[in-house]
């Protein structure tokens, strides 16, 4: 059995951030986003092979990922040579795939019991099984619906109040059977959500919806990749590095050489090989990542740094990301909401943002 990891995506809402990192391998703390879905994968002893989809710096997640071993599976790498969207990726795996298949989304970070899934789609025989979660504000997104038996009906796109029937979006995970792949057109953008799946409703098909109550994230914007951390650091998402650590734990690596006099307050993460000098400040919510420099008096104020970055003397990063190997000049400010890309250089005393 396989799994197909989405990971062809541009990255385009996370911009500087994935100009040099593609979304799939963006770091959560200290791991590629990739191992947080492996992980789900790995819950599927069956699941022999993990294929990734890419187009967009293929050779940038394989230099991460590598075979797979150190994620616990066996990797292979497929490169589209466009975009073929949703549906069109998972045909250009077709010829690699020995059964039933689950899909990921590359942006999806959740807790699903994906065997549950599995368990459903083959009790009910379907061609396709759809994971849907339930939204707070329905209006604001695509709708699935489904009957009371579980069956997918139709779909929503961004309905107006008066007819919305349900409040249950597409979670981005799919258990589907290559014997429906034939209506996919080869080498053509093709997407599962506006082509794929209305045609198994159209055909009166088994096609079911599993509803996943539990935790449930896209990251693909700046304000959700840090709520993803912030999240992990609250335990609403229970997983490494923050597994099995007490309420507002300090995080801090091993081989990370921290002053004495150095404040940090919980929850927060110091990554491996990182410095921190004497009087600086780390506050609630911050991630300092691998092989960051923080010099005296900084304040890191719930900011994410990338690997590498350097943080001078009376500076403040305060909710705000940084990108890898970038210099933050003495005295200067970094202010909420400002994504820095990578090798950005402030200079001492600059502002930036609001």
């Amino acid at each position: 059995m396989k799994a197909v990891l989405l990971a062809g995506g541009f990255g385009t809402r996370l911009r500087p951030l994935t100009l040099n990192t593609p979304k799939a391998i963006v770091p959560i703390f200290d791991r590629p986003f990739l191992h947080y879905q492996i992980d789900l994968v790995r819950q599927i002893p069956e699941i022999d092979e993990v294929i990734l989809s890419l187009n967009y710096q293929p050779e940038r997640i394989e230099q991460i990922m590598g075979d797979g071993s150190a994620a616990g599976v066996r990797l292979r790498y497929l490169i589209e040579p466009e975009p073929l969207g949703t549906a069109g990726a998972v045909k250009f795996a077709e010829p690699h795939l020995d059964g039933s298949v689950i899909v990921f989304n590359g942006d999806v970070l959740t807790d699903i019991d994906l065997a549950a899934v599995l368990r459903l789609h083959r009790e009910r025989r379907a061609l396709a099984t759809i994971v849907l979660a339930p939204v707070d504000n329905p209006a604001a997104y695509g709708l699935v619906e489904t009957d009371g038996e579980g069956n997918v009906r139709r779909f929503l796109e961004k309905p107006s109040p008066d007819v919305i029937s349900c409040n249950t979006i597409n979670a981005g995970i799919y258990v589907l059977e290559p014997a429906t792949f034939d209506r996919i057109p080869r080498a053509t953008s093709w997407s599962i959500e506006r082509k794929y799946f209305p045609s198994l409703v159209e055909r009166a098909e088994t096609f079911v919806a599993y509803v996943h109550e539990g935790y449930w994230l896209d990251i693909g914007t700046p304000a959700k990749y840090v709520q993803a951390h912030r999240d992990i650091m609250d335990r609403r998402f229970d997983t490494a590095p923050f597994h099995g650590r007490p309420p507002a734990a300090v995080c801090v690596a091993a081989d990370a050489r921290v002053s004495v006099d150095t404040e940090l307050r919980g929850p927060c993460f110091v990554g491996t090989g990182s410095v921190i000098e004497a009087g600086a400040r780390v506050a609630p919510y911050s991630v300092i990542g691998p092989a960051c420099r923080i010099g005296k008096d900084v304040v890191v104020d719930g900011g994410i740094l990338w690997a590498g970055t350097r943080v001078e003397e009376a500076a403040t990063v305060r909710e705000a990301i940084v990108g890898h190997g970038c210099t933050i000049g003495d005295h200067a400010i970094i202010n909420a909401g400002a994504v820095l890309g990578d090798e950005t250089i402030v200079t001492s005393y600059s502002r930036i943002g609001p």
